[in-house]
């Protein structure tokens, strides 16, 4: 996986636990906190940047090299809050992979109008925060025993709306089966055209995973070195 520069506004324990996972995974973490004391939640050895002050702050913002981000996930203990600094990340940063965790999951629907991606209290893992920000990633959710074959999941890249998702099936290689749109898992997808937020549910086997990867982001495998 390219590494990316990713922003985390709030270091509780779950903003502490994604940066601490995000830079052993070999990102760019900057983690911004009102409190300064919130930063000893941290491994004495992150190499992370710590920034003291607000998420909505552009000052602040600036100083975590928001600019320069490819992700940013709010994860104060106030919605209103991480809603605010969720929309400023989309909306004055252009920052195309936000995340913003809520307490209230009425509101969810409403902040997907608005094009921010939540996560509820009561569903929250560090994992499912992680699939938002970094949704190029094929994260495995099940392997038979011999590794042979995976369940995966992926956010629908960009260049597939429009397109219809039935193709993404290879006979023997890869085969869709589950759709969710809009927080709603969906089966009916035989003529469904993908939309922006869309996220796959797909069973393929080892040898396909790249080849298929190649394919959704429109890699020729020529150019990487990669079987036709």
């Amino acid at each position: 996986m390219v590494p990316v520069h990713i922003v985390i506004v709030g270091c509780g324990r779950v903003g502490s636990g994604l940066g601490a996972d995000l830079v052993a995974q070999g990102h760019s973490v900057a983690i911004i906190d009102r409190n300064p004391k919130a930063f000893r939640r941290l491994p004495t050895d992150w190499s992370g940047t710590t920034v003291v002050g607000s998420g909505f702050d552009r000052d602040d913002l600036d100083e975590a090299k928001a600019p320069e981000a490819t992700a940013l996930a709010a994860v104060t203990s106030g919605d209103n809050s991480n809603i605010l600094t969720a929309r400023i990340a989309r909306e004055t940063y252009g920052i195309p992979n936000v995340v913003a965790r809520i307490y209230d999951p009425r509101r969810a629907q409403i902040y997907l109008r608005l094009g921010i991606a939540t996560v509820a209290t009561v569903s929250w893992t560090i994992d499912q925060v992680r699939h938002q920000l970094l949704p190029t990633a094929l994260e495995t959710e099940w392997s038979d025993p011999t590794g042979g074959v995976s369940l995966i999941e992926r956010r629908l890249p960009e260049r597939w709306a429009g397109k219809r998702l039935a193709d993404l099936s290879v006979s023997g290689e890869v085969t869709l089966v589950a759709v969710t749109r809009a927080g709603i898992a969906r089966l009916d997808f035989t003529d469904l055209v993908g939309q922006d937020g869309d996220v796959l549910h797909l069973v393929a086997t080892s040898e396909a995973l790249m080849r298929f990867q190649e394919r959704l982001l429109g890699i020729d495998p020529a150019s990487t070195g990669g079987q036709a």
